[in-house]
């Protein structure tokens, strides 16, 4: 029943919220199916429908308990899918070196773009900028090679690689330098080595039990009945690895991109399961991830943003920093892919949005980020998915 008995104690839990949000969802991708070459990802007109319907716009949504839980649900099941996307069978040789020069320069860039916008007053965490602009996101990038026939090509490669690696970045320095559960640094630290021998642990176990011939068919012959078994197992990691970081004091982002990670790793050969990946993505691409990024739209404080001119001014400027901090370390490419495609590279790589959307709402929570600046950031965040994925395609198809 969805409503408890009058008199029980219980509080009753409308499903009104949630209804209109999954309305949303629905017609997003709808709308924008009509024009196939706008180029324009969901995901921003979800976000948009978000503000315009929320308490920012129309207040015609609000964000209650259903629509908490099932957003931090999708979250997590974003991440996982995010780490699911991870080959670390590329990632070695030259390629490697290559992508980890890049991603220290990214680094470098997006502290010395921390520390201007906190000389400008902008911010009250320079680190946390810097964070937050040195990621990028895989599950946006991956669709968009994949799409100009590029995925397995030279600049394909090391876009995925360079991806890849300022994801895990990203999501591993927000858990150690802005977990929510507190701590010092150095308990975060050995708490995270702790966390990472269990995980490797975890890991070693869930391959040898792969390898089991019993359990092997008891897979094969379970896994499209109403069993789902596999499905049920990569729920189980995802839900476990996010409860054994809540455990060590570390965000549960971490846990949850981990544990794809891990399916990546053990799940590589899917010739008996084909279509076990297509059953997750439907879950978490289907149902959990769009409300996520809708609720995120209900909680972005647009009114202050809009308010104040020099507010508004911060969101070119964030996207300036974005294309600066991806763009300048593409240059790496340029004697093995050419400009354009080295240009192209740069664009992809500074497309960025669910960890934005992502350490906005901790820079909030822990008041080390303005409302206003939080909108301002994932405002930055949607134009890169608007603009940069685009421009990148155009390069890509005339080299």
């Amino acid at each position: 029943m969805l409503s408890p008995r009058e008199g029980a104690g219980v509080p009753e839990v409308s499903f009104a919220n949630l209804f209109f949000v999954s309305l949303i969802a629905l017609c997003a991708p709808t709308v924008l199916g009509f024009f196939p070459r706008s180029g324009i990802p969901s995901v921003v007109v979800a976000i948009a429908a978000g503000v315009v319907l929320g308490p920012a716009g129309l207040k015609l949504i609000r964000v209650d308990s259903p629509l908490e839980i099932l957003a931090l649900l999708g979250l997590a099941l974003l991440l996982f899918l995010a780490g699911l996307e991870i080959d670390v069978r590329r990632m070695r040789g030259h390629l490697l070196r290559a992508v980890l020069a890049g991603y220290g320069l990214t680094l470098v860039l997006s502290v010395l773009a921390g520390l201007l916008f906190d000389a400008l007053d902008w911010v009250r965490s320079p680190l946390l900028l810097a964070v937050t602009l040195s990621a990028t996101s895989l599950g946006l990038v991956v669709p968009v090679l994949t799409d100009a026939g590029e995925a397995e090509g030279a600049t394909g490669l090391r876009v995925l690689a360079a991806a890849s690696v300022a994801e895990f970045g990203g999501v591993l320095m927000l858990s150690l330098l802005f977990s929510t559960s507190g701590g010092s640094i150095g308990e975060r630290i050995v708490m995270l080595v702790v966390f990472a021998a269990l995980v490797a642990a975890v890991g070693v176990a869930v391959s040898l039990a792969g390898r089991s011939m019993r359990l092997g068919g008891v897979l094969r012959r379970l896994q499209d009945t109403t069993a789902e078994l596999r499905v049920r197992a990569a729920v189980v990691l995802l839900i476990g690895f996010v409860v054994l970081a809540q455990m060590f004091g570390l965000e549960t982002i971490l846990g949850a991109f981990v544990a794809g990670v891990i399916v990546g790793i053990v799940d590589h050969d899917t010739t008996t399961h084909p279509r076990f990946r297509a059953k997750l993505e439907a879950i978490g691409y289907g149902f959990l991830v769009p409300v996520f990024f809708i609720t995120s739209g209900l909680q972005l404080d647009l009114r202050g943003l809009v308010a104040s001119p020099s507010a508004l001014l911060r969101v070119p400027a964030f996207l300036l920093a974005l294309l600066i901090v991806h763009g300048v370390p593409a240059a790496l490419y340029v004697r093995a892919v050419g400009t354009r495609a080295s240009i192209a590279a740069g664009l992809l790589q500074a497309t960025s949005l669910p960890l934005i959307v992502v350490a906005a709402e901790i820079g909030v929570v822990q008041d080390l980020l303005s409302p206003v600046n939080a909108a301002a950031l994932v405002g930055a965040g949607l134009l890169s998915t608007l603009i940069f994925p685009a421009a990148a395609l155009a390069l890509l198809r005339r080299s």
